[in-house]
């Protein structure tokens, strides 16, 4: 058990610095929050975070097959992995101060009522159609679990992220729509992306020098 935990909070650690890094999913958020209200905006974040559970359901399951039919075809994944965390790391660190800009409805025409099924649709579509994911939790789930833990724990470690992907994202919905949040996190973007930089960086070092087990 202790092993799953230590797994568990590996994880979290590498996956909170990709939760708080500027994207299109906190945007999407952000615009929903402003233009359809905090209802719609909420609803949006849980289709967020579903679609990450699609994310991992098939990262899970593929990573399991390529392990188990070929060690040639995990290595060429295991690079892949590798030159995308390095890439995107290079890439953070090169970033200036992030700007979210969201485009709020006509001044002076009321928001249009968003029903729930287009809100959820609106989350699970943006981050189910991004690729950027793919290679993430392939490399991930490659350096810090190991091989043999079995699928249920897996898809509780995603079920966890999950969760707190839609907590993080509730809490944007009620917070940091105001202009003086939405200033501040702007001021902060530059030190999160050099900080998840160095991590990626560092995880993809990680998994270039280990072998599948």
């Amino acid at each position: 058990m202790s092993q799953y935990l230590l797994e568990l909070a590996s994880l979290m650690a590498i996956f909170s610095f990709a939760i708080v890094s500027p994207g299109a999913d906190l945007a999407m958020v952000m615009r929903q929050s402003i233009v359809h209200g905090r209802r719609p905006a909420i609803i949006t974040s849980f289709g967020i975070g579903t679609s990450l559970m699609f994310h991992v359901t098939y990262t899970i399951l593929g990573l399991g097959l390529i392990i188990s039919q070929s060690i040639y075809l995990f290595n060429i994944v295991k690079w892949c992995g590798v030159a995308y965390l390095i890439y995107i790391g290079i890439k953070a660190l090169r970033a200036g101060q992030t700007e979210i800009s969201v485009d709020a409805a006509p001044s002076g025409e009321p928001a249009k009522s968003q029903s729930a099924v287009k809100a959820f649709g609106l989350g699970f579509a943006a981050n189910a159609l991004n690729p950027k994911p793919v290679f993430f939790f392939l490399s991930i789930f490659s350096t810090v679990v190991h091989a043999h833990t079995p699928i249920m724990i897996k898809f509780g470690y995603g079920l966890v992220m999950a969760t707190c992907l839609i907590a993080w994202f509730v809490g944007v919905s009620l917070f940091m729509t105001t202009p003086r949040m939405r200033a501040a996190f702007t001021r902060a973007s530059k030190w999160i992306d050099r900080a998840s930089g160095l991590v990626f960086i560092a995880l993809g070092v990680k998994l270039a020098t280990e072998k599948a087990a």
